[in-house]
């Protein structure tokens, strides 16, 4: 199965050209390596309209199967990609998001400060990730197993979940 994505970095810095896109360049590579197309790319501002709407043209317009976001997922003020993501999408899905925070939290008590969401908008699956390369790392590696299984799911696959052979 073919999975189209996008990656968007949000951070005023990386935005300005003020620092290397560390962290969305990790996510590129890592979800190249299992067979992800990516397709789009961006470095964005940390402006809660401005996610809404790349988050809103990845999903509606270029019909991204899945839409990765890097930065703005803590407590500072301009902190707002969780906001932006729960403003856009249909529901979500927080198994992927607490499981990301709970295997965060046994390599660091910061992962409680974490308000990253996981989401589906129409046909597309929106994953906030941390800022830094090693959280993007970290946080991706929890997820990628059920990756593949949740896109299909969102494009409307109808077989069932469970093994056949389980009980």
């Amino acid at each position: 199965m073919a999975v189209n994505a996008g990656v968007i970095t949000i951070s005023d810095k990386g935005s300005r050209g003020e620092r290397e896109d560390r962290s969305g360049q990790e996510a590129v590579t890592m979800l190249k390596d299992m067979g992800v197309n990516i397709t789009y790319t961006a470095i964005i501002p940390d402006e809660k309209d401005k996610i809404k709407n790349i988050l809103v043209d990845c999903a509606d317009r270029m019909k991204l199967d899945l839409i990765v976001t890097t930065g703005g997922t803590g407590v500072s003020p301009r902190d707002l990609t969780p906001d932006a993501t729960l403003d856009v999408i249909d529901k979500e899905v927080p198994g992927m998001a607490e499981a990301m925070r709970r295997a965060s939290a046994a390599i660091t008590p910061h992962a409680m400060i974490s308000r990253a969401v996981v989401g589906i908008r129409g046909r597309s699956l929106i994953i906030n990730l941390p800022g830094s390369p090693k959280a993007v790392r970290e946080n991706l590696a929890v997820i990628l197993p059920a990756l593949k299984h949740t896109v299909e799911k969102v494009r409307g696959d109808d077989t069932e979940c469970a093994s056949l052979n389980s009980d």
